[in-house]
């Protein structure tokens, strides 16, 4: 499922990133790497906040739907 769909207070899990190239590149620069665990810290009006390899970091929902997760 896209991380669009996650539950703040939650473990998820990145399967796969989705996109253009320029945008994988983007998100894999933030931390974004598949097998890397994510806790979603909260959702805000049109963003997320979530923890990546102990930063957190804000996705807008365009970025987040790129990323798809499993709840671990």
């Amino acid at each position: 499922m896209p991380l669009t769909f996650a539950n703040p207070g939650e473990k998820y899990t990145l399967l796969k990133i989705k996109g253009k190239e320029e945008e994988k590149n983007f998100l894999t620069g933030l931390g974004f790497t598949e097998g890397v665990d994510i806790d979603v810290v909260s959702r805000l009006d049109k963003s997320l906040i979530v923890n990546v390899r102990g930063a957190r970091v804000a996705l807008g929902t365009d970025m987040a739907k790129k990323l798809m997760v499993s709840g671990s």
